[in-house]
C-alpha cells in the first residue's frame, strides 16, 4: 500500500482514520486496524489494493465497482450477526471501507488452532443458530452472500457470531449489474464451499448460501470439508455429482439432528434444502430443545455415499467438460483459511451502477455548467433505498418483466436526478437501465433518445472516450441498427471501435465485443463478405484471448454461422452451429440457454437445406427441453414452437402450421405485448398460413395488423415495415385489387429509394 497522509510512519485517511497495523490481506486489498481520530475509537479499515498503470483498465474498473458495491450493500445492513459498516469513500486513489473492529477469531483460525479437530458440539449449534438468523435477515433484504466460508464467520469473545465480507454479495436476481462485474458465466465463491448451482453458472438464490453454510458446518463438525480433495476439479465434481458421507461417519458423537440438518443443507437440488434460513433456525432450535422429530418440508434423496478417493477414480471423463470453462486452471486454495484461486476474466463492456464521481485528471476538468445547482448532501438512507429499488428493477428485468422494470428505473432516475443532479453517475446509470428496458420492449426510438441522453451526460462528466461513455455510445449504435439505420449504426460502431483500440488495444475484450457488433451490422448492410471476414477474425481473436469454449467466442462463431447462411452457404452454417452447440453442451451443459439457442440455429439451417423432417424432430425435442427448463410461455420456448410451425408449412401441412402459429401468436401477445417484434412475426406467420389455404381476405387483415404496428414502432421507412407493406400489396393482388396493389408497391419503392 502507498503511504497515505503526511505523517511519516503513520498513515492518515481524510484526516480522520489513522492506519495503525495490518491485520489481514485478501485478493481485493488489505485490512488495517485504525483509529477514528474524530470519535476516538478503534475501527477496521479495508483498503482496495492500488493497481498500477500496467493493469488492465477494464479489470481495474471491475474491482473498484465491486468494492463500492460491497460498501453500499454492507452499509445498509443492521443486524447483530453482521459486521457493522461505519463509512466508505475514496482517498488519493484508494477506496476504503470503515468497519467495526471485531475482537475475536474466525472459524478458519479456530480450526487451525484446534489442529483441524472438530469443534465442540454446543459451540457448533450455537454458531449455526446465530448465522441462520443473520442469513434470514440478509435474505429478507434480497441479499445473497455468495461466499460464505469459515474465514467469513467471526466468533467474538462473548460468543457472538458475525458474518463478514459481503464483497461479492448479489442482490436477489440482480444479474444485470452483477453479470457486468463478473463476466459471462463466471461464478463467484471458494471451491470447497460453492453450491452446485454456482458451479454450473445457473440461477443462484438464498438457498446457495444455505448450501455453503452446510459445507462450513460439515467442516467444523468433522474437521474437514465435505469434499476434502487437493484437486479443484475433483472438489467441483464432488459438489455437483457426489453425495457427501454423513458427518456421523466421521464423528459418531454428533447428534443425529445435527447430522440430518447438515445433509439436508448439502442437497444438490436447491428445492430439497430447507426452504429458507428461518426454517433452518427453527429446526436447530427444535433439535436443541429435544424436539428432534421436526420434519423438514422436503427431504433430499441421498445417494449411496462414496469415499473421497472414489470421487476422482469413478468420475467418467466424459462428464468433466460439463464444468464451465472458467474453472480451468483453478486451484483450491487452503480449505478453511485460503481464498479461491479462481481467475475472473475481465468482462466485456463492464458497466453498471456507478455511485461515485470519478475525477478527471488535472487540467482537464470541464467547466461547471452555468445552470449547475448546489444540492444538499442526500441522506444515506435515501441513497440506500434508491440502490435497493434500482436493483429491484434489475431483478424484474431478470424475470423478463421489462415493462415493470422500466417503470421502476424511470421512477428511481427521477428521484436520483432530484437528489444528485442529472449528470451524477447514479442518475445516468438509472437512465441507462430505462433505455435498456425500452429496447427490450421493442421501443427502439424511445431507447435511442434515452441512450443519447446518457451519452451526453457521461461525455460532460467523464469525457467522450471514458469506458462508461463508450459503453453507452455502443448501445446507441445497437439501437440504431434495431431501427434499421444500419449506416448510422456503422458509423457509430466505427467511432467507438477506434476509441477502444486506442485506449485498450485491439485484443481487449471490450474492443472485440465492439468488433463483433460491427460485423453483425455489416451483414445487415448487405456487406456479407466483409461481415464474414470480420466475424471470423473476431472469433479467432476471442479464441486466442478468452479460449475456444468461452461464451463470447461461441457467440461470435454463431455470427459466423449466421453470415454463412446469409451467403447461401447453409451446409457450412449447419456445421458451424452444430460445432457451437456441441462446445456449449461440453462447457455449459445440455440445458444451458446458450446451448439450447445453438440447437435452435441448427434447426434453422436444416429447414433452409430442405431437411424439414429432421428440423421437426429437432424442434419437438427442443420445445420439450425449453418447456422443462423455462416453462411453456418463455419467449425462447415460443421461438422453438414458431420454428416448428414454419417447418410444418414447408412440408405443406398448412392446417397444422396455421394452428401452431395462432397459438404461439396468442401467447406472445399476452406475454410480450401486441407490438413486440416476436408477436408481429407470429402474426405474419398466421397470414402466410391463411394465404396458402386461400383465405386471402383474412390474410390481408393480419398483414395490415403487422404493417400498422411496425410503422407505429419503427417508422414508415424501416425495412421491416416496408416488407410488411409488400406483403399487404401481394394480398391485394391475390384479391383482384390490382390498382390498390400498384399504388402500394409504388409507395414502398419511393420510401425505399428515399431511405
Amino acid at each position: 500500500m502507498p503511504e497515505l497522509g503526511d505523517t511519516g510512519n503513520t498513515r492518515l485517511i481524510h484526516g480522520r482514520y489513522r492506519l495503525l497495523d495490518q491485520i489481514g490481506r485478501g485478493g481485493m486489498g488489505e485490512v488495517w486496524r485504525a483509529r477514528d481520530e474524530s470519535l476516538g475509537r478503534q475501527v477496521a479499515v479495508k483498503c482496495l489494493k492500488p493497481l498500477g498503470p500496467q493493469r488492465d483498465h477494464s479489470f481495474t474498473r471491475v474491482l473498484r465497482e465491486r468494492f463500492r458495491r460491497e460498501a453500499r450493500v454492507a452499509a445498509a445492513l443492521q443486524h447483530r450477526g453482521i459486521t457493522v459498516v461505519h463509512d466508505f469513500g475514496e482517498y488519493e486513489g484508494i477506496l476504503y471501507l470503515v468497519m467495526e473492529l471485531l475482537e475475536g477469531k474466525n472459524l478458519s483460525q479456530l480450526l487451525e488452532e484446534n489442529r483441524h479437530h472438530p469443534l465442540p458440539v454446543d459451540d457448533i449449534v450455537d454458531m449455526a443458530e446465530q448465522v441462520a438468523a443473520a442469513l434470514a435477515y440478509t435474505h429478507e433484504q434480497g441479499i445473497v452472500h455468495r461466499d460464505l466460508k469459515p474465514a467469513n464467520i467471526v466468533m467474538l469473545g462473548d460468543g457472538t457470531a458475525k458474518i463478514c465480507d459481503f464483497g461479492i454479495a448479489r442482490l436477489g436476481h440482480d444479474i444485470g449489474f452483477t453479470a457486468r462485474l463478473t463476466g459471462t458465466g463466471i461464478a463467484m465463491g471458494t471451491p470447497h464451499y460453492m453450491s452446485p448451482e454456482q458451479i454450473g453458472g445457473t440461477h443462484v438464490d438464498q438457498r446457495s448460501d444455505l448450501y455453503s453454510l452446510g459445507c462450513v458446518l460439515y467442516e467444523v463438525a468433522t474437521g474437514a470439508p465435505p469434499f476434502d480433495l487437493a484437486d479443484a476439479w475433483a472438489v467441483l465434481v464432488g459438489h455437483r455429482d457426489t453425495a457427501p458421507r454423513a458427518p456421523r461417519d466421521h464423528r459418531p458423537d454428533l447428534p443425529a439432528y445435527v447430522d440430518r440438518i447438515i445433509l439436508d443443507l448439502l442437497a444438490k437440488d436447491p428445492g430439497q434444502r430447507p426452504r429458507d434460513a428461518r426454517e433452518l433456525g427453527r429446526r436447530i432450535a427444535a433439535g436443541r430443545s429435544g424436539r428432534g422429530a421436526y420434519v423438514p418440508t422436503v427431504r433430499a434423496p441421498q445417494a449411496e455415499p462414496r469415499t473421497s478417493t472414489q470421487v476422482v477414480r469413478e468420475q467418467p471423463a466424459s462428464r468433466e467438460p460439463r464444468l464451465p470453462s472458467w474453472t480451468r486452471g483453478m486451484t483450491t486454495g487452503h480449505k478453511a483459511t485460503g481464498g479461491s484461486g479462481l481467475r475472473a476474466t475481465p468482462p466485456d463492456g463492464a458497466s453498471g451502477l456507478a455511485g461515485e464521481w470519478i475525477p478527471r485528471p488535472a487540467g482537464r476538468t470541464p467547466a461547471t455548467p452555468p445552470d449547475a445547482v448546489e444540492r444538499p448532501t442526500p441522506a444515506p438512507e435515501l441513497l440506500a433505498t434508491l440502490v435497493s429499488r434500482h436493483n429491484a428493477g434489475l431483478s424484474l428485468g431478470r424475470l423478463g418483466r421489462w415493462t415493470e422494470a422500466g417503470e421502476v428505473h424511470r421512477a428511481v432516475a427521477a428521484e436520483r436526478e432530484h437528489a444528485l443532479g442529472p449528470d451524477h453517475p447514479d442518475t445516468l446509470a438509472s437512465r441507462y437501465e430505462v433505455a435498456f428496458c425500452l429496447s427490450r420492449t421493442g421501443r427502439a426510438a424511445d431507447a435511442l433518445r434515452e441512450y443519447r441522453r446518457v451519452v451526453t451526460g457521461r461525455e460532460r462528466v467523464l469525457g467522450a472516450d471514458h469506458p462508461e461513455t463508450l459503453g453507452a455510445r455502443q448501445e446507441v449504435a445497437y439501437v440504431l441498427g434495431k431501427l434499421g439505420r444500419h449506416f448510422d449504426a456503422h458509423q457509430a460502431y466505427t467511432s467507438v471501435l477506434a476509441a477502444r483500440e486506442r485506449a485498450m488495444g485491439p485484443d481487449h475484450p471490450d474492443t472485440l465485443r465492439c468488433r463483433h457488433n460491427l460485423a453483425f451490422n455489416l451483414s445487415r448492410l448487405g456487406r456479407l463478405e466483409d461481415s464474414f471476414r470480420m466475424a471470423s477474425e473476431v472469433a479467432d481473436a476471442r479464441a486466442r484471448v478468452l479460449g475456444p469454449d468461452h461464451p463470447d467466442t461461441l457467440v461470435t462463431r454463431c455470427e459466423v454461422g449466421y453470415t454463412l447462411g446469409q451467403l447461401g452457404r447453409w451446409s457450412e452454417a449447419l456445421r458451424s452451429y452444430r460445432d457451437v452447440a456441441q462446445a456449449r453442451a461440453h462447457a455449459l451443459g445440455a440445458d444451458h440457454p446458450d446451448t439450447l439457442a445453438a440447437r435452435y440455429e441448427v434447426g434453422i439451417s436444416l429447414g433452409r437445406l430442405g431437411r424439414s423432417a429432421e428440423a421437426l424432430t429437432l424442434y419437438r425435442d427442443l420445445i420439450d427441453d425449453r418447456t422443462r427448463v423455462s416453462g411453456p410461455n418463455d419467449p425462447e420456448t415460443l421461438r422453438a414452437r414458431h420454428g416448428l410451425g414454419v417447418n410444418l408449412g414447408r412440408m405443406a401441412r398448412w392446417e397444422e402450421a396455421l394452428a401452431e402459429a395462432r397459438d404461439v401468436c396468442a401467447i406472445r401477445e399476452r406475454v410480450l405485448g401486441p407490438d413486440h417484434p416476436d408477436t408481429l412475426i407470429s402474426h405474419r406467420e398466421v397470414a402466410v398460413g391463411l394465404g396458402w389455404l386461400g383465405r386471402w381476405q383474412d390474410a390481408l387483415t393480419e398483414y395490415r395488423t403487422v404493417a400498422v404496428a411496425r410503422e407505429r414502432v419503427l417508422g414508415e421507412a424501416h425495412p421491416d415495415t416496408l416488407a410488411s407493406r409488400n406483403d399487404e400489396a401481394h394480398c391485394l393482388e391475390q384479391l383482384g385489387r390490382g390498382t390498390e396493389a400498384v399504388q402500394l408497391y409504388r409507395r414502398v419503392a419511393a420510401l425505399r429509394q428515399r431511405g
